[in-house]
């Protein structure tokens, strides 16, 4: 039987010429996040502190109790603040047609919702990562508007107090003033630029005009109610004006924000500029906590609502859609059976592997195939002998490559149907006509070897419990009653095995699953049995075979969806 090399793939490397430097870098990096981590901690702790012993306890119970007896006065303060963000959400959408409004407000709320549980305004990306993931605005498009979006914002958020406060801003913080307008000005000109570039590459974006600009003043607006109505639940008569200059400048110090939402930051800046208005400090902070809170809560569930809503979430689709293209059924033509064996090492095995596979299914003649992914012993040579045909691969590449590499050997050979199964023993080839048959009769172009639904004669209790956890996933992800997302052992249509598509080099189970599924390709069990494998290692684990699956999966579902 002939033996066929496949030559090596050129494959890039990048590996530190200096492995202990590369070591001592990735140390000081990991010390350095530790103790920026650790000081915001201490800095949180610091201020919550602070504010507590600070609080007017009177003041702030008597909020929360005007609150819980006026439960729809806070439902109507939360959905005119609601209208802030449905606001920018309609500006971002003029400047990027494409971009759905529910998107658009679904990744401003996780940024939102990001800045609200991490420091140093760290949630800002989420709104870029989500625009780009979710719909097909590219990161550039997504990043530049964004920048010009914020850029505005903030020249909005400087002009509002300058002219709320009556100059007074100007008279309390001439230099934090300066630096505000500066730095305003410096974001909006860095995305008025980027924005400009972009729309050389994606005519489809808009610079914003007056309407927007409008909008953005009013979403301001919007948000002084919070503090506007946190006073008067405080009982505090406390004026429009007043209400938005202390918004607006609280807001504005959260550009500099240490700890997660701003928390300090916000309540010194708001608390100043309300005594500065003449409030006393105690209701101050008391009204400052309060509109915070309020803020924080709508942060949190607006944000955890656009996780799902619209779909497909910030990680995509995990689920292919139901209703899925319709193939017609083929009936096989001439051409043998082919059955070919992925092996890595196993020339304890292989030859006892194939001495199983039968000569004949039906009326076709079967071709034993086995691919020799890089094995360093006797695999090949054992085949050789036992009587199968052998294609070798020069290194180690995945049990995903070795299937891919079995699939176009099938395809050369013009073979009417395409099984394969590991050359460990695991899996029976005197089983093949059982698989082949349905195939062969055209009830199915895909079949796979169901273990649970036949015989197993011995399976290890964590390896039972991972593939049952694994074809929960795969039934739930392709919508099939599927009953053995793992099975080794499968076979192929002609047609099914030419536009089978495996992702990666790793493995195929799931992907292989996902994407015939997908093109329309009939999908189909049968009982098969099973052994432990008695000689040998398993290459599979747990967290590895997650690591390399997981992202292949997203990927292919998105492709699909």
């Amino acid at each position: 039987m002939p033996s066929v090399r496949i030559p090596p793939t050129s494959r890039g490397s990048h590996r530190p010429s200096d492995p202990a430097a590369a070591g001592r870098d990735s140390t000081r990096s990991n010390r350095t996040s530790v103790a920026v981590l650790a000081a915001v901690a201490a800095f949180t702790v610091v201020v919550a502190v602070v504010v507590v012993r600070s609080l007017d306890s009177a003041t702030l119970g008597r909020a929360w109790s005007s609150m819980a007896e006026r439960p729809l006065a806070v439902v109507g303060v939360v959905a005119v603040y609601a209208v802030a963000f449905v606001l920018r959400a309609a500006v971002w959408q003029r400047m990027v047609p494409r971009l759905g409004l529910g998107q658009a407000l679904a990744a401003i709320h996780l940024a939102l919702a990001g800045n609200h549980v991490l420091p140093l305004r760290l949630g800002e990306p989420l709104r870029v990562l989500s625009v780009s993931r979710r719909t097909d605005v590219d990161p550039a498009t997504a990043g530049a508007t964004t920048v010009l979006l914020r850029g505005l914002d903030l020249v909005a958020l400087v002009g509002l107090a300058l002219a709320a406060s009556g100059g007074l801003m100007w008279q309390v913080a001439r230099g934090g003033t300066v630096a505000a307008v500066v730095v305003a000005v410096a974001v909006t000109v860095v995305g008025g630029w980027w924005v400009h570039r972009r729309r050389h590459d994606d005519p489809g974006v808009r610079p914003p005009g007056p309407v927007s600009l409008v909008a953005i003043v009013v979403a301001w607006g919007c948000e002084a109610v919070v503090i506007h109505q946190a006073a008067a639940w405080a009982g505090v008569d406390l004026s429009v004006a007043a209400a938005l200059t202390a918004t607006v400048v609280a807001v504005a110090a959260q550009v500099a924000a240490i700890a997660p939402g701003g928390f300090g930051t916000y309540e010194a800046a708001g608390t100043v500029t309300l005594v500065a208005l003449g409030v006393a400090p105690g209701p101050a902070l008391a009204i400052v906590v309060v509109a915070h809170g309020v803020k924080t809560v709508y942060a949190l569930v607006a944000g955890a609502v656009a996780l799902v809503v619209p779909a497909p979430g910030p990680l995509g689709h995990w689920r292919l859609p139901a209703a899925l293209p319709q193939r017609p059924a083929a009936v096989a033509a001439a051409g043998p059976v082919v059955l070919f064996l992925p092996a890595h090492d196993e020339e304890a095995t292989v030859a006892r592997v194939v001495g199983r596979c039968p000569d004949r299914v039906g009326d076709h003649d079967v071709v034993c195939v086995v691919v020799d992914d890089g094995s360093r012993d006797r695999t090949a040579e054992r085949a050789l002998a036992a009587g199968a045909q052998v294609l070798r691969l020069p290194d180690n590449r995945g049990l995903g490559a070795a299937v891919r590499h079995g699939l176009a050997r099938a395809r050369d050979l013009d073979a009417v149907a395409v099984a394969f199964c590991d050359a460990d023993g695991e899996y029976d080839p005197a089983e093949l006509s059982t698989l082949v048959l349905p195939v062969l009769a055209g009830e199915v172009d895909y079949l796979v070897g169901s273990r649970f639904e036949g015989r197993i004669d011995r399976m290890l209790p964590h390896r039972r419990i991972g593939n049952n956890v694994l074809t929960a996933w795969t039934a739930w992800t392709t919508r099939l009653p599927v009953s053995d997302g793992q099975s080794g052992y499968r076979v192929l249509s002609p047609a099914a095995a030419d536009a089978a598509v495996i992702a990666h080099d790793f493995n195929y189970a799931q992907v292989l699953t996902l994407d015939l599924v997908a093109r329309g390709f009939r999908y189909g069990e049968r009982p098969i049995s099973y052994r432990f494998r008695r000689e040998g290692e398993s290459f599979v684990r747990l967290g590895t075979y997650l690591r390399h699956v997981l992202p292949t999966v997203r990927r292919v579902v998105n492709q699909h969806s």
